[in-house]
């Protein structure tokens, strides 16, 4: 798989550039349906508006990629908000920017730079995972060695895991596929080739920018 970021959640930011006010909307979005779906429910709320503007990149390879100047002099509002989305490698995301016309003509230029920075404003206002590849699998260990397995997972960031304890230790771990060998051969070290690891599957691995 190739490392790629999404929007874990729905983000927005506003700007004003010579009194007109840019509003950037950030949607998670799994579909170009449900992207168009959102698109015109943004047009319904900001009816009144002069101008929405959108762009959307949907796919594991960003196989998905629209954009719409919504009235606005031809490439100087959709493109830049996909090129934000595009340089920031974020897929999965749609970005409509509503203007609101504030009566002084901003040009060509103007109106590139207000959109992306719109857009750039809203992503950071966004939280940012990046997506990549993984495995899920059990360990299974003794007491003794909860403590210094948790020190190798500090160690290696691993944060997602779920323990069951009972006779011996079990835990749910789901990490990166990148830092799996290293994990492996710390845990065998550190537990003298006791530790049993199990059910393992590859998946992808989300976790924050």
């Amino acid at each position: 798989m190739k490392e790629y970021c999404i929007i874990a959640d729905e983000a927005q930011a506003e700007i004003t550039e010579k009194k007109s006010r840019f509003i950037a909307h950030v949607i998670p979005v799994e579909t170009e349906e449900e992207a168009l779906s959102k698109i015109e429910a943004l047009k319904k709320e900001y009816w009144d508006a002069r101008h929405n503007c959108y762009a959307f990149v949907i796919g594991e390879m960003g196989e998905v990629q629209r954009f719409s100047d919504d009235g606005e002099p031809q490439g100087t509002a959709g493109k830049p908000i996909l090129e934000v989305l595009l340089n920031q490698n974020i897929h999965n995301t749609l970005v409509v920017v509503t203007r609101y016309f504030g009566g002084t003509l901003l040009g060509t230029g103007g109106l590139v730079r207000a959109y992306g920075k719109a857009t750039s404003e809203g992503i950071k206002n966004a939280t940012t995972m990046v997506v990549c590849d993984g495995k899920k699998f059990d360990l299974k260990i003794d007491y003794n060695s909860v403590g210094k397995v948790k020190h190798v997972m500090v160690q290696l960031g691993i944060v997602n895991v779920e323990e069951d304890y009972g006779e011996d230790v079990v835990m749910h771990i789901h990490m990166r596929a990148s830092d799996f060998e290293t994990f492996e051969s710390q845990v065998r070290d550190i537990t003298s080739g006791k530790a049993e690891i199990s059910n393992i599957e590859e998946t992808p691995y989300k976790e924050k920018k």
